[in-house]
């Protein structure tokens, strides 16, 4: 595992970028966005001994969202899974707080999933019902 000294507003990793990498925060804020329509939104607010981008570790799915620091930062880089188990052995505390955290994680995003489906399916029938009283 590496570190790395990064200051204020430098990205980190792009949305769209295939990088392998997760980072732990040591010091600094690492802000966390995407961008649709030119427009950013901020998904989190990172802080020291929070942890991001760790899907990377598990998939080659390009990332989904920018990480920018926003004041100095000192990260630990961990770029495998094999650093990551044994990072986690080492440190037991860590890996419970990563269970939990990434099982909330887990739980917005199916929650965002399903209201996403529900409006779907319900302009689905908006517009067979109004297609229905056109065709009368």
């Amino acid at each position: 595992m590496s570190k790395l000294n990064i200051p204020p507003n430098q990205r980190i990793f792009k949305e769209g970028e295939l990088n392998n990498a997760m980072y732990i925060i040591l010091q600094g804020n690492v802000e966390i966005f995407f961008t649709v329509n030119n427009s950013q939104t901020r998904l989190a607010l990172m802080k020291p001994g929070d942890f991001f981008g760790e899907m990377a570790l598990f998939s080659s799915n390009p990332r989904s969202a920018t990480a920018r620091t926003i004041t100095n930062c000192e990260l630990a880089v961990i770029e495998s899974k094999q650093q990551l188990e044994n990072f986690l052995v080492k440190n037991p505390k860590f890996a419970a707080k990563m269970v939990s955290i990434m099982a909330d994680r887990l739980a917005k995003t199916n929650e965002l999933l399903i209201t996403s489906m529900e409006k779907s399916v319900a302009k689905k029938i908006e517009f067979s019902t109004e297609l229905g009283k056109e065709v009368k």
